[in-house]
């Protein structure tokens, strides 16, 4: 006996679903409107002037990062054209830290001078083919060691990074070395993680063996930053593909502007900090070229800011005069570019000047407290609280004698 039972009509969309089962075919998803959200970079925003104003000497730009009070809000980004042992040393006596790459030229090779003459000497397209070549000599993990003793000798924390697939292999090595920072990086890096390996790499394990305070990047969203804070970590590096040298912006298609990246990390600090009461902070990664970027990253939220690309063009760093990113050795999918950025200026006037430049690439700590007293903020803290606006004239307006100057 057949009984009927009374259905209310199915919409096409629900038509498709049934037809699909039916056939053994996976079924689409109900059918959406995807819709797209403004975001913003350094710019098209403004920061607005306070009520209040302060004299820039009684302004405090220190910052803790895992457990390091530094002087200055500052990392250099574990390139190897930017951080060597000698540079490390000298960014950490000017009261900021540096990050040692040890998947790069200095844990590979015992004097990595002749790989980085080679490619300061050769063409764009030949200089990523020298790259890729000489990143295939095999990491030693005495050179490991090494390289961290030489920064501690100098009398600076020694802060070191790799790469997520990299990091269970050279645990038992890093650990060893016992450096003051432990830092896992990537060009997007999420607390889960899929691959063919029955257990890839879950970072709370490893960071309760290592037992050394670790930095994790790069995210840019808020979910990805809550679970990555759960897992343990000490701070947050933000940014997907903002750098002068990295291109994965342009060869994967991936990424969110620096403001709006960092204000959505942020959030997910504060929230995580009043769900538990452990403050994460945030480190802007990549984009940054002047002092007002980078005041705008610590006005967005950030806790403290990673720089490549000007610090390459310091008379003190190991490129000469040229920057690559850390996706460039690639071997099937470089995501980076070697990028001229010349030796114009020297580590102390970069960060402390006097200058004679007025295009803010110099003394950006001159300019991070002449901003701080323009807003009445007398810390870090007190910057994040600043209010912004979206002002894409902010550099046109007004500007047309210096645009045609230019």
């Amino acid at each position: 006996m057949t009984t009927l039972t009374h259905r209310e009509p199915l919409t096409p969309g629900q038509e498709l679903v049934q037809g699909a089962y039916e056939s053994g075919i996976e079924p689409m998803p109900q059918p959406r409107r995807k819709s797209l959200q403004e975001a913003y970079g350094f710019d098209d925003v403004a920061i607005v002037p306070g009520a209040v104003t302060i004299n820039p000497e009684l302004t405090d730009v220190s910052t803790v990062l895992a457990g390091q009070h530094l002087q200055i809000p500052i990392l250099a980004s574990a390139m190897d054209a930017v951080v060597d042992p000698h540079f490390a040393i000298e960014v950490g006596r000017h009261g900021g830290m540096a990050v040692l790459n040890l998947e790069g030229l200095q844990c590979r090779f015992d004097d990595p001078a002749e790989v980085l003459h080679e490619v300061a000497g050769s063409d764009t397209e030949t200089a990523t083919e020298i790259l890729q070549r000489a990143y295939t000599t095999p990491i030693r993990d005495e050179l490991i060691g090494l390289r961290v003793q030489e920064i501690r000798d100098g009398g600076v924390a020694a802060a070191v990074s790799v790469t997520p697939p990299n990091a269970k292999r050279l645990a038992s090595a890093i650990k060893a070395a016992a450096p003051d920072v432990f830092v896992v990086q990537s060009t997007v890096t999420t607390a889960r993680h899929y691959s063919r390996s029955e257990r890839g790499l879950i970072l709370r394990e490893l960071i309760s063996e290592m037992e050394i305070p670790t930095l994790v990047g790069n995210t840019v969203g808020f979910e990805a930053s809550i679970e990555l804070m759960e897992e343990g970590i000490e701070g947050l590096l933000v940014g997907v593909g903002p750098g002068a040298a990295c291109t994965s912006r342009e060869v994967l298609g991936i990424g969110v502007p620096q403001v709006s990246a960092t204000i959505e990390c942020a959030y997910a600090r504060d929230v995580y900090y009043e769900r538990t009461g452990r403050y994460v902070p945030i480190i802007t990664d990549g984009g940054i070229r002047t002092g007002g970027d980078f005041c705008k990253a610590l006005v967005s939220g950030a806790d403290a800011v990673m720089i490549g690309s000007p610090f390459a063009g310091a008379l003190e760093a190991p490129g000469q005069g040229f920057h690559w990113g850390m996706a460039t050795p690639h071997a099937e999918l470089p995501r980076g570019v070697r990028v001229h950025v010349g030796q114009h200026t020297t580590l102390d006037r970069l960060l402390f000047g006097p200058t004679s430049r007025t295009d803010g690439t110099e003394n950006l700590i001159g300019a991070l407290r002449t901003c701080m007293g323009s807003v009445g903020a007398e810390t870090i803290r007190d910057l994040q609280q600043t209010e912004m606006v979206i002002a894409p004239a902010i550099k046109t307006e007004g500007k047309r004698y210096q645009m045609m100057r230019d």
